[in-house]
């Protein structure tokens, strides 16, 4: 798990506890029994199972809560309670760590209930479960793109919603990952003289993730790569536009001794 994951998953799984119970106004005072004998299978009235599954949930057995939610909407599909229990039921998977099911329940409650006022919190559980399994930029970065489209979706569509500005957040984070993945390739294709790759994935920083922290480096790398190239007046425009928007970093010192070494005759500022 990555170093994003760990740090966030403390912060937002409170933040989604409080969410769940503003968003759902659940029913205070719920009780139950919670012997084994509460399991997905037993009929019962609506109230009791879904008072059931409430009480798995508080005493932290999330899987059974999950199943039991979902037996509220199998026995009474067309209840009012069905459809809280299909939110109850994501949440309770996210919860398991079970992302999948909570993504796949969240997404049926959106196909029954696309206006309903607890879609925001739909979405950002979707999003939440991609985002917490984002992984180091060694490995492939097709869950981080999921969870950058499933951020975007959220903000576009409620962008004054009260996770929204979590979910902002969370996509700066996500697109440094992503320009760090993209450094991390260059850089490999640099070592090995692949120029026109590397050139590629340096590019692909600048005009994809301009705001994140990684934009100074893959400038100064785009100026190595077109010096390598022999292409002196490239390399010369990547780090005139380093210095005019980075002037004190470190990447700009770097890349003013390059061109000084490399090509003199060329001004970097």
């Amino acid at each position: 798990m990555s170093s994003i994951s760990r740090i966030n998953r403390s912060a937002a799984r409170p933040f989604i506890l409080a969410g769940a119970v503003i968003a759902l106004a659940l029913t205070a005072g719920c009780g139950g029994r919670g012997s084994s004998r509460d399991t997905a299978y037993v009929a019962r009235d609506v109230e009791t199972l879904y008072i059931a599954a409430k009480d798995r949930l508080d005493r932290g057995d999330t899987k059974m809560a999950a199943a039991l939610f979902d037996e509220v909407e199998r026995q009474h599909p067309y209840s009012p309670w069905a459809r809280r229990a299909q939110l109850m039921s994501a949440f309770s998977y996210y919860a398991a760590r079970d992302y999948n099911k909570s993504v796949q329940a969240s997404q049926r409650f959106l196909s029954i209930h696309p206006g309903n006022k607890d879609a925001p919190y739909a979405y950002y559980l979707i999003a939440l479960c991609y985002y917490e399994q984002i992984s180091d930029v060694q490995r492939d970065q097709a869950i981080t793109k999921q969870a950058l489209d499933a951020l975007t979706e959220l903000d576009r569509r409620f962008p004054r919603s009260e996770y929204a500005a979590d979910a902002r957040l969370k996509l700066d984070l996500v697109r440094d990952h992503l320009a760090g993945k993209e450094m991390e390739v260059g850089r490999l294709y640099q070592r090995s003289g692949r120029w026109l790759a590397a050139q590629i994935r340096f590019s692909n920083v600048i005009e994809g993730y301009t705001t994140t922290s990684h934009t100074p480096e893959a400038l100064y790398r785009l100026a190595e790569t077109n010096l390598a190239l022999g292409l002196p007046a490239e390399a010369q425009k990547y780090a005139a536009v380093l210095g005019a928007n980075y002037p004190g970093s470190q990447w700009y010192e770097k890349a003013y001794k390059l061109m000084q070494r490399h090509a003199p005759g060329t001004q970097t500022s």
